[in-house]
């Protein structure tokens, strides 16, 4: 830990988790967002461990959950980006694909929330705008928030800078994340790191940091 102008600078994952001021943020683990990764059982058995751990730990959890509206009330950036997404010539057939209430907008099975946990739902990419993350976490006096989830190139790249704007430190847990394109992933990964906000650790590594080894 580095140490100026009366501020503790944390150098590693290890000096940045500090359960007392850390978050974990399990992005977009839904029904119907796994249905489009690569070894899906592989990734939330890896996320099922770092929560495990994040709750043995005492770290703060909060889950965040990406729904659809209704087209009439999707809005111009929206309906864009749903015509991109569905492969769409005529802004008229977009049809919400993540319906709150759906079975494919639900949270996979395997990671239900404890009783001290929380899902918030968005219809952003970064899941710090046009939700309460932000506001919960500095009132909790949160400083590190650590990400596990899916889509690193869609939605945890957005996030993660994101989270750096607004001065927390973000970690990125690199092998309980997942991208539905893995040059996308990569190049997303290569991306953070050449800014430096960001730390990266994988499953095991944390789990020794927050179990104290």
């Amino acid at each position: 830990m580095q140490h100026a102008f009366g501020l503790d600078i944390p150098q590693t994952v290890e000096e940045a988790c500090d359960p007392s001021r850390t978050a974990l943020l399990v992005y977009d683990m839904q029904v119907g967002v796994l249905s489009q990764i690569e070894d899906a059982a592989g990734l939330v058995t890896r996320v099922g461990r770092v929560l495990d751990a994040a709750r043995a730990a005492g770290v703060r959890v909060l889950f965040v959950r990406h729904t659809t509206l209704p087209p009439e009330l999707t809005g111009v950036k929206g309906l864009r980006m749903a015509m991109a997404w569905q492969r769409l010539a005529d802004v008229k057939d977009v049809r919400s694909v993540f319906p709150p209430g759906s079975p494919q907008y639900q949270l996979t099975p395997e990671l239900e929330p404890g009783p001290a946990e929380v899902v918030f739902d968005k219809v952003t990419m970064s899941a710090l705008e046009g939700t309460p993350v932000d506001l919960v976490l500095r009132d909790c006096g949160v400083t590190t928030i650590v990400v596990v989830g899916v889509a690193t190139e869609i939605g945890i790249d957005p996030t993660v800078r994101h989270a750096a704007d607004l001065g927390y430190i973000p970690v990125i847990v690199t092998d309980a994340c997942a991208a539905g394109d893995a040059e996308a992933g990569e190049r997303a990964l290569a991306n953070l790191a050449f800014l430096g906000d960001t730390l990266f650790t994988d499953t095991g590594t944390l789990e020794g940091i927050l179990g104290g080894e």
